[in-house]
């Protein structure tokens, strides 16, 4: 058990802010100038291409590009869309756009036409770097954005007139570039974001916001190799992830931290399955790794002693979801290492979380406030409730000394209602709100309550998900399960259960009764699903999280037809 250092850390930690900073040199430039042979980029794919990429290569190539870019036109403040899959180029175009000043516009893959067209238009991006995948879509929207002047492609495929071929385009240019100068408070990066209802919102990121991830990124992942009492003793982590870099969970939480540290982080170019995660863990070496819930699901189903492998992780986060306390122990004994489950939003990411190698976590829990962070659980009037009642996380504006918290977003892109709702005064001053239920204990550990939309009443009873789907993940039978409310007439609404079954099972009226006793011997009375539906496989947004509210409104459809 470890040593419980977090009173002493949260109450000694002090931001240290420079006026002056940009994500393009703190990741890259000062490396390419102090290390330029270390590994950066460790690329795979399914395609069988592999390489090794230095922070030398990865500053020249950026330098190239900044200059392609700036022969496009492209300016301090312009917004340009990237649509790429974690791989070199990826990198080398965050780079490129922090040394203009412009603004880099992370969009999946996954994104349809009618996505990638609203976040365009909306936006206002001058220019896309996209792979030959998305030029369908683009070149189907591209009429309709008129700001968007030129998409450069990456990969080889054939081009449009108005199209630019990535290699030519940089081969064209000099490998030198004299970055702008950025203020920490100047904008970086816009990451749109779906709520529960309404089109999206661009969080408009700025230069700083890296900074304000780092004490979360550093803890969740037991400091990174590093010994925060003995900075002097180099890093040898090797990071990886299979989170998309076009989201926060990929860029933040992956990508620019591993890039601000010196390290190398593998870029792997592919669909995801546990036999995949294994097999690149093993085969780069991976000591470090942020994997969600899901994946941690499938890896534990698939292989449930993976020694094996040979693994050397040392440390492991996760995130969007509850991990449970299942996952917990398979992660525990099974990889070797404790979980680090961590909690934060693309308006103000990595909060909330855990640190086995500085205090015990308590399996299940979010974790506690990172240091630099002042979290609370508050009421509907933005006050702060007594310890064990639920509520909302929020995040102050200004941590515990008073301080602006460098994590924040600078709003949304041209919404400035929809910023000022999303906090319970003054942004600069005040609560911003997270959406997130959840309670917390006499000495500061959070425990996840759901979505403010996923909680729901049954009977008179406050259900909350979580418990009952860890509880149902617990049955060899179960490979993923989703919990909802079904509407009811007498009881207002009741336990359903979308289960998703393992390998060799079959969904019968046996096993409905045999999971509805498995939950019923586990948790309360009123918890056990009443209703249990077999389904291929559950909704998730394109970052892996759980879309519940797909199946609240399937339901409720089904209600309003036979009604």
């Amino acid at each position: 058990m470890a040593e419980d250092r977090y009173p002493q850390l949260h109450a000694e930690f002090r931001w240290q802010l420079p006026q002056d900073f940009n994500i393009a040199e703190a990741c890259c430039g000062r490396w390419a100038r102090d290390t330029p042979d270390a590994t950066a980029v460790l690329f795979d794919s399914e395609s069988g291409c592999r390489a090794h990429y230095s922070y030398g290569q990865l500053q020249r190539a950026a330098n190239r590009l900044s200059n392609a870019l700036q022969s496009q036109g492209v300016r301090r403040g312009h917004r340009v869309a990237i649509v790429l899959p974690q791989r070199f180029e990826t990198a080398v175009a965050h780079i490129a756009l922090q040394q203009i000043g412009a603004v880099a516009m992370p969009l999946s893959l996954l994104f349809g036409a009618e996505a990638l067209e609203y976040r365009l238009q909306d936006s206002g991006a001058v220019l896309a770097i996209a792979a030959c995948e998305a030029l369908p879509a683009l070149r189907e929207v591209k009429a309709r954005c008129p700001a968007l002047r030129r998409i450069l492609v990456v990969g080889e495929c054939p081009v449009d007139c108005d199209e630019l071929s990535w290699m030519p385009a940089l081969q064209a240019e000099a490998a030198r570039f004299k970055p702008v100068a950025t203020r920490a408070d100047d904008p970086a990066i816009l990451i749109y974001t779906s709520g529960t209802t309404g089109n999206p919102k661009g969080a408009l990121i700025p230069q700083r916001a890296l900074i304000g991830n780092l004490s979360g990124f550093v803890a969740s992942q037991n400091w990174f190799g590093f010994d925060p009492f003995d900075p002097s003793k180099p890093s040898d982590a090797v990071f990886w992830s299979p989170a998309d870099w076009a989201w926060t969970g990929g860029l933040m939480d992956a990508l620019l931290p591993t890039l601000y540290f010196g390290r190398p982080i593998v870029a792997w170019q592919g669909r995801f399955s546990a036999a995949k995660a294994f097999e690149l863990m093993a085969s780069y070496g991976v000591t470090h790794s942020f994997l969600f819930p899901t994946a941690l699901k499938a890896m534990m189903k698939a292989e449930p002693r993976p020694r094996r492998h040979g693994l050397k992780l040392r440390a492991l986060m996760s995130a969007g979801e509850a991990v449970g306390d299942a996952v917990f122990a398979w992660c525990r004994d099974a990889l070797g290492v404790p979980v680090n489950e961590m909690f934060g939003q693309t308006e103000m990411n990595y909060v909330v979380g855990n640190c086995q190698a500085l205090w015990p976590a308590k399996p299940g829990s979010m974790g506690r406030a990172y240091p630099g962070h002042r979290v609370a659980v508050i009421d509907d009037e933005g006050f702060e409730v007594a310890p064990g009642e639920v509520g909302e996380v929020a995040v102050h504006a200004r941590d515990r000394h008073g301080q602006p918290d460098p994590v924040f977003f600078l709003g949304y892109w041209n919404n400035e209602a929809a910023t000022r709702a999303k906090f319970t005064g003054d942004p600069a001053d005040s609560w911003c709100r997270t959406g997130d239920l959840a309670r917390m204990d006499a000495d500061g550990t959070f425990w996840y309550e759901g979505r403010a939309d996923d909680v729901f009443k049954a009977a008179g009873y406050r259900i909350g998900p979580g418990e009952i789907e860890n509880c149902l993940l617990k049955h060899p039978a179960v490979a993923n399960a989703a919990v909802v409310p079904k509407p009811d007439a007498e009881r207002g609404a009741v336990v359903k259960a979308y289960v998703v079954l393992a390998e060799g099972h079959a969904g019968d009226a046996a096993l409905v009764q045999a999971l509805q006793a498995h939950v019923r011997a586990r948790l309360a009375p009123y918890e056990y699903p009443k209703e249990i539906e077999f389904i291929d496989a559950l909704p998730m947004t394109t970052t892996g999280k759980l879309q519940r509210r797909v199946l609240r409104l399937r339901e409720q459809q089904r209600a309003a037809a036979g009604g």
